[in-house]
């Protein structure tokens, strides 16, 4: 008998595609997993956390597809914050607060999260695993843009969202969130693919 492996991509299409000209959307609610941490992207603690979360995302695929339910370990995402008043663009990489993410299939529930969790900490040895949340998020109303090129020229692409935000009389109700449609390690600089999603609000 063969099983099908569940795409996420496919499954939450509204969620995992974006058009290349800013537009106000409805994100449903979706079972992440989670890592908090602070500092440059890229840099020690960063590459360390990337790695525990995907260790537990890719313990949850193998035991899954014991029980017959494959599926494909979904994008990396970021929502991305700072201590200050100050866009998170004007302040130092090194003061960047991150939330990684990777989204799980429906049938995933924390119990399953929880059997991963200490199959993936006796096996690899890697306690940074435990700091890893299963959590729902549920961001709503979001202004979205597929940004492509290089992530240092996202601001252009910021710049187009805050326009409509300003002409729609919306304001910022939450973090902002990036999706990594494309591995920065496989596909040039210039033709990576990012989805930037702000989730807004109606201004006073």
């Amino acid at each position: 008998m063969k099983h099908t492996k569940v795409d996420l991509t496919k499954e939450y299409k509204t969620y995992y595609t974006a058009k290349t000209t800013p537009e106000i959307v409805e994100i449903e609610e979706g079972k992440l997993l989670a890592i908090e941490g602070k500092g440059a992207p890229g840099g020690e603690e960063f590459q360390a956390k990337v790695g525990a979360l995907y260790s537990l995302a890719y313990g949850i695929k193998m035991m899954m597809k014991k029980e017959g339910k494959d599926f494909t370990v979904a994008k990396l995402e970021g929502l991305w914050w700072v201590d200050s008043d100050k866009p998170y663009t004007e302040v130092s990489r090194e003061e960047w607060r991150w939330k990684l993410l990777i989204r799980q299939p429906e049938f995933v529930t924390s119990e399953i999260v929880e059997r991963a969790r200490q199959e993936v900490v006796k096996k690899k040895k890697l306690e940074l695993v435990n700091e890893v949340n299963f959590e729902k998020m549920k961001e709503g109303k979001c202004i979205q843009i597929l940004h492509i090129g290089p992530y240092s020229t996202e601001p252009e692409s910021l710049e187009k969202m805050y326009n409509l935000m300003k002409k729609k009389g919306l304001v910022y109700n939450g973090f902002h969130h990036e999706i990594y449609i494309s591995d920065p390690r496989k596909v040039a600089p210039e033709k990576m693919k990012t989805i930037l999603r702000q989730p807004v609000k109606k201004g006073r």
